[in-house]
């Protein structure tokens, strides 16, 4: 089992572009791995990476169909 890096929520939002109050929601959502560390989260960088690269593959099968 790989080794967790572990980011700040103000490096979760640097590295994915979403408001800290989402990336939190993610955190207690279970959606990524969070831990709180004293008085602040961390979360799980590679966690958050497959997050992204899911929601972007799901995003990319949305929308309407173009072409004939």
């Amino acid at each position: 089992m790989a080794k967790d890096d572990w980011i700040t929520t103000a490096d979760a939002v640097s590295l994915s572009g979403y408001h800290v109050n989402y990336i939190r929601y993610l955190i207690k959502s279970e959606k990524v791995k969070g831990q709180k560390w004293g008085q602040q989260w961390q979360v799980s960088r590679s966690s958050l990476l497959a997050h992204i690269r899911m929601v972007e593959k799901i995003g990319a099968k949305r929308g309407p169909k173009t072409g004939a």
